[in-house]
């Protein structure tokens, strides 16, 4: 299972629902952790800092590569690895 770190405002937004989407850069970092998941379901752990005990949840995701929207933390016209939250 993949653990990503998310900042507050938008690990808020997962735990209640509101936000149905997570984006990461496609960049080497990324690439090899994703590429192999693309249009895929996977487990991801979101964790809202760094250390063992730091708040988290877990939710499915399909991976895809696209386009986000801005309320959510994307740049207009920028492609992200996109990780659709489908349940937690």
């Amino acid at each position: 299972m993949l653990t990503l770190p998310i900042k507050k405002k938008w690990f808020d937004m997962i735990e209640s629902g509101e936000k149905k989407e997570e984006y990461r850069d496609i960049k080497p970092y990324y690439q090899s952790r994703f590429d192999k998941y693309l249009e895929k379901h996977i487990p991801v752990k979101f964790r809202n800092g760094y250390s063992n005990d730091s708040p988290s949840c877990i939710c499915m995701v399909f991976v895809t590569i696209g386009t986000g929207k801005p309320e959510w933390g994307a740049v207009d016209g920028v492609l992200y690895y996109v990780l659709s939250i489908c349940k937690e």
